[in-house]
């Protein structure tokens, strides 16, 4: 009878170790990759699915099951070493048990043991419903959500997600969840690095020629210094003046339409700006009105877009008519 006992013992203690030993896997994957991969017939996908919805019952049956085996292992115990030497050694066992059940080496085994027996306590669960439900009201809740928090968050999901997303991808992602964050001051052409053109500038070929080259299609004219904008001049209003015969002032061809916004703006607001204005280039100024810089709106489609426009004209179809207007300048001087 003893030996009977001796063995009972070990065998409730085993399996209670076993029982505590099991954590359940949580899935890599979000909740709808596992549903587009078991809809595609991935049984593992299934499995985690199945888990998910049945996770407050699976541990409300391990904390019955661990309860259960508990009750066993004193109820031997005292018939093994009496009631005192019984009890004693139970509530010892009760209260560390849980810390050997996480030893790395038994875990894995009781790990591998529940993955082999998954599917079938996952199938007893779906239909003894009604019983789990009386279980399942002394379990804790679990909050086993997928839910992003902050964007930051989102963020280093995105730079983990290398296999989903190509490095391009990556940038058009981030700097869509940055857009809104970004002010015009980080992004805008410094006030030192301005290229203006004077008021009274004649427009002549050599002019003409040497606009080009800086490679933009707008310049702000001023009168006297950058803090005092009088104009836009536009590269494709040049085309219409006939500099061969006679040199326009600067004044004569700009528009005097501009438009200004604060360096402290948001980008989000500065591109709402340049769709109403219709305009596409501002003037930004500090608290006192001083011109502290450019905003393009080709700098507001790089920070969205998250790569380099490749240069500033509005088309195609305006870059060919000013290259053709400068090679047929350059052709008049040679003659």
């Amino acid at each position: 009878m003893m030996i009977m006992l001796i063995i009972g013992y070990l065998a409730v203690l085993a399996a209670l170790l076993i029982v505590l030993g099991i954590r359940p896997n949580a899935p890599s994957h979000s909740q709808f990759e596992l549903q587009r991969r078991s809809k595609k017939g991935d049984k593992k996908a299934d499995i985690y699915l199945r888990q998910q919805k049945f996770l407050y019952d699976i541990i409300s049956l391990q904390r019955v099951l661990a309860s259960l085996l508990l009750v066993i292992l004193t109820v031997i115990s005292v018939n093994l070493f009496h009631w005192t030497i019984g009890l004693i050694s139970s509530m010892i066992i009760a209260l560390e048990i849980g810390a050997v059940a996480r030893i790395r080496l038994w875990q894995k085994y009781s790990q591998q043991l529940y993955e082999k027996y998954e599917e079938q306590i996952l199938t007893i669960i779906e239909r003894h419903q009604l019983l789990f439900s009386l279980i399942r009201s002394v379990s804790p809740t679990v909050n086993d959500s997928r839910v992003v928090e902050s964007k930051d968050e989102l963020l280093e999901i995105v730079a983990r997600s290398s296999r989903v997303f190509s490095a391009n991808e990556k940038k058009l992602i981030n700097s869509g969840l940055k857009f809104n964050d970004m002010i015009v001051e980080s992004v805008m052409t410094p006030r030192s690095m301005i290229e203006a053109v004077s008021v009274d500038e004649f427009l002549g070929p050599l002019v003409l020629d040497d606009l080009h080259k800086k490679g933009h299609s707008r310049f702000p004219v001023i009168q006297g210094d950058i803090d005092h904008i009088v104009g836009m001049l536009r590269i494709q209003d040049l085309l219409t003046i006939d500099c061969k015969s006679k040199s326009y002032r600067a004044e004569k061809v700009m528009s005097r339409d501009i438009y200004y916004i604060d360096k402290d703006q948001t980008l989000s607001y500065a591109l709402a700006a340049f769709l109403k204005t219709q305009h596409h280039l501002f003037i930004v100024i500090n608290e006192i009105r001083e011109t502290v810089g450019l905003l393009s709106l080709g700098d507001v489609m790089e920070e969205l877009l998250g790569r380099k426009i490749d240069n500033e004209f509005d088309s195609d179809e305006e870059l060919r008519k000013v290259i053709e207007h400068k090679n047929r300048n350059t052709d008049d001087l040679k003659s």
